[in-house]
């Protein structure tokens, strides 16, 4: 086969008359005459050194290598289609890509976000989670949200919320924490990276987990909902992830009243981002209430 380069035009023209195989039908919806798609496909024809149709009078058919062919060219033209639509069209730049701890993102802003699809159907949504930082372009994320208590060096802060942490149980769980000192029989559930709830409520109340008290360590909020959820005891979390109807913090109920607690999730500012997209502005404001409204 010879080295030049095919005309992407000769492909489409090719592409059209193999569907319809008609090359009238191709050149209409091409926008084209029916001389021209006729002379691309005998153009096509002639580099390839090979027939892709029969011509017969008033009939048009695909040679066996140009069945094979059409096949190739559909999907090629397909994903060049897709990379473009990707990369350069409405979709790349009305895309807001989000990025939140696993935990808020799953049980607070996640059963949010429909509802700001709704209202602004032409925005796509992408939400990544602290999971995927390594494998995440921190210059194609918009929006940010940290859960901490404002201290950070990197980027500049504003701070959406103040948080609090409460108890929770079972639904179904017979023997109710009435008062503080129920809790005290466990088990308790311990959530990496924030072991310190527990001391700090009990604290509070002036009471201490008993040394010996039955108890579990699991990564994040999601794992603890689940375990107290099956009879595993209590947990601590921020009560702002079960003050929502979400399916994963259904099986749980309060076991106790909120606690203030000094984190607080913040809206990132990137310092690198010298102007910011419409749609980011309009997901930034909607963020902004969907907090304002929560408390």
């Amino acid at each position: 086969m010879p080295s030049n380069q095919i005309s992407l035009t000769w492909l489409r023209s090719f592409e059209a008359a193999a569907r319809h195989l008609n090359f009238t039908s191709a050149s209409v919806e091409l926008g084209l005459t029916q001389a021209a798609v006729s002379l691309h496909i005998r153009s096509l024809e002639q580099q390839l050194q090979h027939k892709l149709f029969v011509r017969r009078a008033r009939h048009l058919s695909l040679t066996e290598l140009g069945q094979a062919y059409c096949s190739t060219v559909q999907q090629a033209l397909a994903d060049i289609d897709m990379a473009s639509a990707n990369l350069f069209g409405s979709m790349a730049t009305k895309t807001v890509t989000i990025k939140a701890p696993i935990s808020t993102a799953s049980l607070w802003l996640a059963p949010r976000l429909p509802s700001f699809k709704k209202d602004h159907p032409t925005i796509n949504l992408r939400l990544v989670t602290n999971i995927w930082t390594e494998t995440t372009n921190l210059e194609e994320i918009d929006v940010e949200l940290r859960l901490g208590r404002g201290n950070w060096t990197d980027a500049l802060s504003d701070k959406l919320s103040d948080e609090t942490i409460v108890p929770i149980c079972a639904k179904g769980r017979k023997n109710s924490a009435k008062q503080v000192q129920d809790l005290l029989s466990g088990p308790f559930v311990h959530i990496l990276g924030h072991e310190g709830h527990w001391e700090r409520y009990l604290s509070a109340y002036d009471c201490t987990k008993p040394q010996d008290a039955p108890q579990y360590l699991v990564d994040t909020t999601i794992s603890a909902l689940q375990l107290v959820a099956s009879g595993g005891g209590y947990a601590l979390v921020f009560s702002r992830l079960v003050n929502t109807e979400n399916g994963l913090a259904s099986g749980v109920r309060f076991a106790g009243k909120p606690l203030p607690h000094p984190d607080a999730h913040f809206l990132m500012q990137p310092v690198s981002k010298k102007s910011v997209r419409p749609e980011v502005e309009i997901f930034v404001d909607w963020l902004r209430k969907q907090f304002k409204e929560d408390v």
